[in-house]
């Protein structure tokens, strides 16, 4: 029997681990302190490099305080027949939106954050048209 690689199920379930370590500011150290690995192997994991056993799962999503569906949540054929839409959620994984969610919280007037929100929104929507 041939040992199974990393594949597409286990970028989603590394990315989903990514976006609720980062969702707690914690730090990859923090949860392989927490699990017992090194914070090399918890990178591994986030960008699908290496596969997730089961038990280690569970440790990951016991340390994030999420249940295990949380983190397998967009591997098709788990809890669903059709594949899940990514959510705005996992955005939080990545540098530039994460920035600008920070950014967009520090501003207090509501009428600033009104307005920001109404341009982004005219902005996806010509970008959409252009396609």
């Amino acid at each position: 029997m041939s040992k199974r690689r990393a594949g597409g199920d286990d970028v989603i379930v590394g990315n989903n681990i990514r976006v609720h370590r980062l969702s707690r500011k914690m730090s990859q150290s923090g949860l392989a302190d927490a699990i017992g690995l090194t914070f090399q192997q918890v990178q591994k994991y986030e960008k699908g490099v290496n596969r997730v056993g089961s038990g280690r799962l569970v440790r990951i999503a016991n340390a994030l305080g999420v249940p295990v569906l949380t983190l397998l949540a967009g591997v098709p054929g788990v809890g669903r027949t059709t594949p899940v839409e990514p959510s705005a959620v996992a955005l939080l994984a990545k540098a530039r939106p994460l920035r600008l969610i920070k950014a967009y919280a520090t501003i207090e007037d509501t009428a600033v954050r009104v307005a920001l929100v109404t341009l982004t929104e005219g902005i996806a929507r010509l970008t959409r048209a252009k396609r």
